[in-house]
């Protein structure tokens, strides 16, 4: 209960925002509903001018246009309240939108390697617009239903206080039925955005992956999974549709039996002279125009039920605390020297109890190429997670410039390093975009140089549009090779005062990455280079080399300093040597 409360405080926020809507779409229910109860009004005036033969065709004329006239006026103030309301509801939906995607962006890793990104995809679109109708339509019914149930009454209190209470005696039994089901809709509801999410997952990994699916002949396993999450996301509506179905009927039939209670009691009040029939009659209109809004009543309990359990998902998300971000701690620092030191650091990712760096102490030097190698799994690019912040260590454990990598701003912290990490990430946009990632404007000139650099201009001439050409979803229009050196040509091109490279060169030959070394030679002589590579050929050049080995340096120095003296190292250059050779028979 007090998470749904906070909640919906969230949202009230929200509300207050664009109150001034909310503010003109109230004066608007009220006018509203002025004008329609008015005309039931009009038209009991008309009708005992009849039954007391004092109407004329002149006056019965004059009536029809007064009715005509409030009908017209209710109509455009009708218009009003949904331009107002439901225009409110939509700004909502962006600004929610926006605070969401935000927040995502501040994220850490830990986060989406324990979230899908079809669920998280769910919540950005059917959870807020889910909240959206919440916020527009229902509160737009809710707000109409409370206005005229509450003139309707008054009216009808005036024309007949015994029948006004005659025709609310079954209202209890109508507000039960609503308070019942609501609290079954709303469980529901959760169910089925939750398993929306599911399925969304599901869809999204393998689209994501269909080039594995194709390849493993799984199209028919695949659908059949699918098929089987989507039977069940169809139960689930079915039950909800079938709650809907009893329940509207329900609601139908009762207000159907208040309306002839109401009747036979009228009535009989009419034929014993003790009611006119224009009040009856107007009674009945009044009674007949709180139908909709109680029938409406069901729908928007629904809408509310599905919009809170929407808000919860949302609001889980929101509430969530990123890990790394500026503190207190954080201060203005000026130009920092590219020196990377380590102070005994032990690490283990988050949500895991073995760990993966163990007592690490090292200083990279400004300036120099520093090089990391290991086997597989040895905590080699979890040393360049923590460089760039992606997770959250003590303080003090590392520092750049001499400043600790937690007071550092993130912002002012990642602009001074060009990353290149193991896996190349494109986005669907042209090559040159992608290359000037982060930057904004530059000369094609400087992508062309930056290209150069990174062994990825020869290629360019084949493209199609070349720089212009579009990669793809994730760079599918590329090879491995291709990406790993757009990637390289993006971190190139920032000029950073870190560059980082984790395993770049893994999907080129060894020509081809002694090519772009070559090429490199004067960019990383500039800058503080850091090389994680499971290729000797890659960092045989280094200034220096550390070997890791479960987490621990477990020796340093030049390629033939460690040839000599460290046997893990000797013995990774004499397997890869021998794979070399068996390559070439």
């Amino acid at each position: 209960m007090a998470r749904q409360k906070a909640d919906i405080g969230k949202l009230i926020g929200y509300i207050r925002k664009y109150r001034k809507y909310f503010i003109f779409g109230a004066l608007a229910i009220i006018l509203t509903n002025s004008f329609q109860m008015l005309a039931p009004w009009l038209v009991k005036d008309a009708i005992e001018s009849i039954e007391l033969e004092r109407a004329t065709s002149t006056s019965l004329l004059i009536d029809a246009v007064k009715i005509t006239g409030v009908a017209v006026l209710a109509g455009f103030f009708l218009f009003a309240l949904r331009r107002t309301i439901i225009w409110a509801s939509r700004f909502i939906e962006f600004d929610l939108k926006n605070e969401l995607a935000e927040k995502l962006l501040e994220l850490p890793r830990s986060f989406y390697n324990r979230t899908p990104t079809g669920d998280i995809i769910a919540r950005l679109s059917n959870d807020i617009e889910a909240v959206r109708m919440m916020v527009g339509p229902a509160v737009m019914h809710i707000a109409n239903t409370a206005v005229a149930g509450t003139i309707a009454l008054c009216l009808m209190l005036i024309l007949s206080p015994k029948l006004t209470l005659i025709a609310l005696l079954p209202f209890p039994v109508l507000a039960y039925t609503f308070k019942k089901v609501a609290a079954y809709i709303y469980t529901l509801n959760y169910k089925i955005q939750t398993h929306f999410s599911t399925m969304s997952a599901f869809v999204q990994e393998n689209l994501a992956g269909v080039r594995v699916v194709k390849a493993y002949n799984q199209e028919n396993h695949q659908s059949g999974d699918f098929d089987g999450l989507n039977r069940e996301y169809i139960n689930l509506n079915l039950k909800l549709a079938k709650l809907q179905g009893i329940f509207h009927p329900l609601v139908a039939l009762e207000v159907g039996v208040i309306m002839i209670i109401v009747l036979y009691f009228g009535g009989k009040q009419v034929i014993d002279g003790g009611m006119s029939l224009g009040v009856l009659v107007a009674f009945m209109l009044y009674l007949a125009s709180l139908v909709w809004p109680v029938m409406a009543v069901g729908w928007t309990i629904t809408l509310y039920q599905r919009g809170k359990a929407s808000l919860h998902r949302i609001q889980k998300i929101l509430d969530i605390e990123p890990e790394v971000r500026d503190t207190e701690k954080t201060k203005d620092v000026d130009k920092l020297k590219p020196e990377i030191k380590f102070n005994t650091l032990s690490f283990m990712y988050p949500g895991t109890e073995r760990l993966v760096l163990k007592d690490i102490s090292l200083d990279i030097p400004a300036g120099k190429t520093t090089a990391f190698v290991g086997r597989t799994g040895s905590g080699k690019s979890t040393i360049v997670e923590l460089i760039i912040r992606n997770y959250q260590i003590p303080d003090g454990r590392i520092t750049i410039g001499g400043e600790d990598i937690n007071s550092i701003p993130l912002e002012k912290l990642r602009s001074m390093i060009g990353y290149v990490p193991q896996e190349s990430f494109l986005f669907s946009e042209s090559l040159a975009e992608n290359i000037a990632l982060g930057i904004g404007r530059v000369d094609e000139s400087e992508i062309r140089e930056a290209a150069v650099r990174s062994g990825l201009a020869a290629d360019v001439s084949d493209f199609p549009k070349g720089y212009d050409t579009i990669v793809g979803e994730r760079g599918v229009t590329l090879s491995g090779g291709q990406k790993q050196r757009a990637a390289l040509a993006r971190a190139i091109i920032r000029d950073p005062d870190i560059l980082i490279l984790d395993d770049t060169f893994s999907a080129v030959d060894t020509a081809t990455e002694e090519k772009i070394l070559s090429g490199l030679d004067d960019v990383m002589r500039s800058r503080t280079t850091v090389l994680i590579s499971h290729r000797i050929s890659t960092i045989k050049k280094a200034d220096l080399i550390h070997v890791i080995d479960d987490g621990r340096i477990v020796d340093s120095g030049s390629h033939g300093t460690l040839l000599s003296s460290c046997e893990l190292y000797a013995d990774i250059v004499q397997r890869q040597e021998l794979e070399e050779q068996l390559e070439q028979l």
